[in-house]
Order: C-alpha cells, then sequence, then structure tokens
C-alpha cells in the first residue's frame, strides 16, 4: 500500500508516503528530506511489527504510525529500532505503544538522553520546529555490535559500524532475504551528508563497510530510496563530497583560517545543488576538532552556519 504521490517540493507532514518495498516491508518516504525530516520504516508479519525510527514531531510521527497501523491491519508495534539518536529519528518513539521494546547503540541511548533540542525552543530554525506533545523515550535495550530479531520468517539484523560514522552509535537495519537496507544517516539522497557526530574519516570507512551489503533495495536516513544499480553511484558522491570536507579542513588549518571562513572559500561545485549545503560549515567545524584536537563546539558551529546561510535554517517541521 501507498500514500498518494507528493507534489514537487511539498514538504509538508501531508508530502510522506508509505511504499511497500517487498511483502511485509515498508518504508515512510518524507520529501524533500532536509532539516528534521527523516525516512523511517517497518518490517510486518503475523506476530507484528518491527518499526525502524520514529519522526521528529508529534504530527508526523502519528501520520507514520496511523498509515502503517492501516496498511499492516493492525498489528500491533511490538519493537522499534533507533539507528541513532537525533531527533528526527527518534522524538516520535514517546508516541508507540507502551508496550513496544525500543532497541538502540548503547552510544545511542547515552546521547539521546543528553538531548536538549526537543526541551528548549530553538533559534536556529525557521519556523521554529513544532515538537507537539513528545517527551524524550530512549531505548529499552541496547546492543554493541549487533543482534538479530526475527519477524515471522523475516531475519532482522542490526548491525553497528565498527567505527564513529554519522554519530558514535549508529544501526544499519539489513534483512537479508529480501536484500533490504535500511541505512540510517549513514546514507542520504540528494541530500547534504552531516557529520557533526560523528567523524570524516570515520563516514569514510563506513562506505567501504555499507558496500559490502548485497543491498537490492537501500533505504536512505534521508532522500529517495535507492535501487542496487544507483547505490554505486551514490556511494561514490558521498566519498567525494567527505574528501571535499577533508581536504577543505586541512587547507584551512593551514592557512589559519576559521572553520566559517575555510566553508565561505570552499567551492561545493556539484554539491551546491544538494539540499542543506549549509552543512558545509557544520562538518568543517567537525573536522577541525579532529585536527586541531579541540572540542567540538555545538552553538559555535550552528551560529556559524546561519552566518554562512544568511539567517535562520530553514524547516517544514
Amino acid at each position: 500500500m501507498a500514500t498518494p504521490p507528493a507534489t514537487p517540493d511539498d514538504a509538508s507532514p501531508h508530502a510522506a508516503r508509505l511504499e511497500e518495498i517487498t511483502p511485509g516491508v515498508h518504508a515512510w518516504i518524507q520529501p524533500d528530506g532536509s532539516w528534521w525530516i527523516n525516512n523511517a520504516g517497518a518490517v510486518t508479519d503475523t506476530t507484528g511489527t518491527i518499526v525502524i525510527d520514529t519522526c521528529a514531531t508529534e504530527e508526523r510521527t502519528r501520520r507514520f504510525l496511523t498509515t502503517l497501523t492501516t496498511a499492516t491491519g493492525g498489528a500491533p508495534l511490538h519493537t522499534a529500532v533507533n539507528t541513532h539518536h537525533h531527533g528526527d529519528h527518534t522524538y516520535g518513539n514517546s508516541l508507540l505503544p507502551a508496550t513496544t521494546t525500543i532497541i538502540g547503540h548503547e552510544h545511542m541511548r547515552r546521547s539521546l538522553l543528553a538531548d536538549t533540542f526537543l526541551a528548549h525552543p530553538s533559534p536556529y530554525w525557521q519556523p521554529a520546529p513544532s515538537w507537539g506533545d513528545l517527551t524524550l523515550r530512549p531505548p529499552t535495550r541496547t546492543i554493541r555490535d549487533e543482534l538479530v530479531l526475527t519477524a515471522g520468517r523475516t531475519r532482522v539484523e542490526l548491525h553497528h559500524p565498527g567505527a564513529s560514522v554519522h554519530t558514535g552509535g549508529d544501526l544499519v537495519v539489513w534483512l537479508p532475504r529480501q536484500r533490504v537496507l535500511f541505512t540510517g544517516d549513514l546514507l542520504f539522497h540528494r541530500v547534504t551528508p552531516m557529520i557533526a557526530s560523528g567523524t570524516a574519516t570515520g563516514a569514510l570507512r563506513g562506505l567501504n563497510w555499507l558496500s559490502t551489503f548485497p543491498a537490492r533495495h537501500v533505504i536512505p536516513g534521508h532522500g529517495r530510496p535507492i535501487d542496487a544499480a544507483d547505490l554505486p553511484r551514490v556511494i561514490a558522491d558521498h566519498e567525494r563530497y567527505y574528501r571535499l570536507v577533508l581536504h577543505t579542513a586541512h587547507n584551512g588549518v593551514r592557512r589559519g583560517l576559521t572553520p566559517l571562513q575555510a566553508a565561505l572559500d570552499c567551492d561545493l561545485a556539484e554539491f551546491a545543488t544538494w539540499t542543506d549545503s549549509e552543512r558545509i560549515v557544520i562538518n568543517l567545524h567537525r573536522v577541525y576538532t579532529e585536527l586541531t584536537r579541540s572540542p567540538y563546539d555545538t552553538r559555535h558551529a550552528l551560529a556559524d552556519t546561519l552566518v554562512y546561510n544568511g539567517g535562520p535554517l530553514h524547516t517544514s517541521v
């Protein structure tokens, strides 16, 4: 079952749609994949549903869960997996049934408990995110490396990449029989990747790791689903982007430039048309911390991003 297609450039909650990737496997695709607008998913069998991530706001999460429940004939949501701690993938956890077991990486749980964006109004996005009636609900079960779940005859594997990539607590969800891979934010599609909570070197290693999965269908954390034929190009695009970030950071440190100055001096070329291209500033701030052994300052990085962007960051949540 799929919800009606979105109109071009429609990033409203109404534009989200449920796509059945293979029988019993659904992806919740939210255009346009920009700030706070993620993809999620689910695996369903006769015993119930395993949800893969929630959404950033009450409205978006309720639309996802309601549409999913209709599509699966009311199958109970017995398990949820969070691919990482960022709020666009986790804030909706509190709307899951109280009986739902939530699973995440041990680092992811700690990071979500330290989150402050949900509790405090943010000056960085315009319009300001409208979270709704949500509270932080961290995983009740954590893993370190991998875990195998079963949904009837479907094997559902959770894997950690073994390094800090998008965050320190990333998980992918792999269905080997269906050859479906939910990558969380290890992959974006025509949306600028962000490594504020990870590392650029880890992100590059993560791309090689993702290539080892013989996936036929890939659901990125943001942007359109990716098929097997297109996956090598998407991975190659990410690699070129991360290498551009690394080169710009190394050059900026050598020249004594701040991350903002280095970003303003950087020619994004092919990546200038990607959604949220201003993330070059945040990504450079992260790599600078790796090169100069200085702490990462989220507020400073976001403030510089606003300067680069010429004002608050756009969001449709």
